[in-house]
């Protein structure tokens, strides 16, 4: 009889449970704005720059808060365990998210979102480390895309809550209000099903060799993929709403985008066991350039959507991938590899929304800041796949 191989019958609520975190301080606290930024710019008086900038505020924080939440010194500086500092952060995010219908500010806007971005960050660093442990030591590695899949859950449930909401006639403060509430709701789930589990012992971390050049090129491709990304996702539903062709079709654009993002880690992860993390990173990648093109070459509500489902069943996967091959290239403790690929994804969609706000300003679309994102991830693609021999990269 072992106890070890022996998979924990508690395990499937906690993955459940951490689902349930990325729908509240991702799926809602972090990409609720896609939807409801198109309610704003009409009602609130908020131009498309403007709302680059908010955007650029969350995501700036939330590179601050990965790259915070990574540091083992500045979290013995919390209070509590990893389990009340996970839960408090989904806490932060209910509030934050209710607080944005409080307020008509640009200013406060930015100020809430970047507390928002550094709940959210919080919620993952922490959620993975504690959910994901659980599900490891219990064998049942197939989980950990159950419990990706709460970014998609939370995309899709966004879109519907709002376009629900919307028939109703309810205005975009209301939106806010209830994301709140909904997030609420979670974080009670979320209290239940992950349960206090014995904390682990903290090792000193060890020194990091110096990084190869296949690496150094995965660092700056995974800038380039934040940046690549984050601009379709920031702003589709308001290219929607502003085309009349595609207005009809604008919650079912950002639902599609949603859905597609469900399935897309275990999906994407299983053809890396098959051709490696290197190519599976490079093709991903490519879909996602098509994706983004098709969003705005088109006046077709029909290759919008397929447009959305490359970008949403693409961009969670290839965040997961590459996160997967940077620990595989890593000569030494991956934590500050982790670190630096974070800072880099951080940088590149924090600069997207600004960028493509601000452009769509002075010309009145969203085409050529698409356009250049899209060949963004081209470019890294390209990188990813380098001839480079120095480290094996086969699946992990």
């Amino acid at each position: 009889m072992s106890q070890v191989a022996s998979p924990s019958p508690t395990v499937f609520p906690v993955a459940i449970g951490g689902l349930c975190s990325l729908v509240a301080s991702m799926g809602i606290a972090r990409f609720m704005f896609t939807p409801i930024l198109p309610f704003m710019v009409e009602d609130a008086g908020l131009t498309p720059g403007e709302g680059g900038l908010i955007a650029s505020a969350n995501f700036l924080a939330y590179m601050i808060g990965a790259l915070a939440a990574a540091s083992g010194r500045l979290n013995a500086l919390l209070p509590g365990d990893r389990r009340t500092i996970f839960l408090s952060a989904i806490a932060v995010s209910a509030i934050t998210t209710a607080a944005m219908g409080l307020f008509g500010n640009v200013a406060i806007f930015m100020i809430i979102r970047f507390i928002s971005g550094l709940s959210s960050a919080y919620v993952l660093v922490f959620g993975s480390a504690l959910v994901m442990d659980r599900i490891n030591a219990a064998g049942r590695p197939g989980l950990v895309a159950l419990y990706f899949s709460g970014v998609g859950f939370g995309m899709a449930g966004s879109a519907l809550l709002v376009a629900g909401l919307a028939a109703v006639g309810a205005d975009w403060r209301t939106f806010w209000y209830a994301g709140g509430l909904v997030t609420v709701a979670l974080l009670a789930v979320c209290a239940v099903l992950v349960d206090p589990a014995p904390e682990p012992r903290r090792s000193r971390p060890t020194a990091s060799a110096r990084p190869s050049r296949q690496l150094v090129a995965l660092y700056v491709s995974y800038g380039l993929f934040g940046f690549g990304y984050v601009i379709t996702t920031t702003f589709i539903s308001t290219m929607a709403r502003m085309s009349p062709a595609l207005s009809p079709y604008e919650t079912e654009i950002w639902a599609a985008l949603g859905f597609a993002a469900i399935p897309s880690v275990a999906l994407w992860v299983a053809a890396a066991r098959r051709i490696g993390n290197a190519r599976t990173y490079a093709l991903a990648c490519l879909v996602e350039a098509c994706g983004v093109a098709l969003t705005v070459v088109s006046d077709s509500g029909l290759v919008v959507v397929v447009g959305g489902m490359m970008v949403g069943g693409t961009f969670i996967a290839i965040t997961a991938v590459g996160l997967m091959q940077a620990r595989l290239l890593t000569r030494g403790d991956p934590q500050a590899s982790v670190a630096l690929m974070t800072a880099s994804f951080g940088l590149g969609q924090m600069v997207g929304p600004t960028i493509a706000g601000l452009v769509h300003d002075v010309t009145g679309s969203f085409t050529l800041p698409s356009l250049a994102a899209a060949t963004a991830l081209l470019v890294a693609s390209g990188l990813a796949i380098l001839p480079f021999t120095e480290v094996e990269t086969e699946a992990v």
